[in-house]
């Protein structure tokens, strides 16, 4: 996961209670479960539904409490590679601002090639970014 989101710009990884999240800013666009089989990812809320009834194997609603955002949780184990890119790119795209959005994959691909070799960033607080490998 740390090498998908190494290059995305403005994103950063914190642990919060013994969760691993990804923030823009001090929005959470991935969250994971405490045994990392689920990552809850940001996803528009008017698709949520047809996502679930569609994919009831790969994909989980959040819980009550997180119901009010755009949340989903999916399955690890239930997708690939890709598809977790995918994901991965489409939730941090809610986050940030048009201009970054509008970025393509294949560009946001590079970036996380580039970041790979690169030392990992200063986060907001001054603290240097994790550097376990993902």
């Amino acid at each position: 996961m740390r090498e998908l989101t190494a290059g995305l710009p403005r994103s950063y990884e914190v642990e919060v209670r013994g969760r691993i999240k990804f923030r823009v800013g001090r929005i959470v666009y991935l969250a994971f479960s405490r045994d990392e089989t689920r990552m809850g990812f940001a996803f528009p809320k008017e698709e949520r539904e047809a996502a679930l009834e569609t994919y009831p194997d790969t994909f989980l609603r959040p819980r009550p409490s997180d119901m009010r955002y755009q949340w989903l949780v999916v399955r690890l184990e239930a997708i690939d590679r890709d598809e977790l890119r995918e994901l991965v790119f489409d939730a941090w795209r809610m986050v940030v601002p048009k201009t970054l959005a509008s970025l393509s994959d294949e560009e946001l691909g590079q970036r996380t090639l580039e970041a790979g070799a690169a030392d990992p960033p200063d986060v907001p607080d001054g603290r240097r970014r994790s550097g376990m490998a993902g």
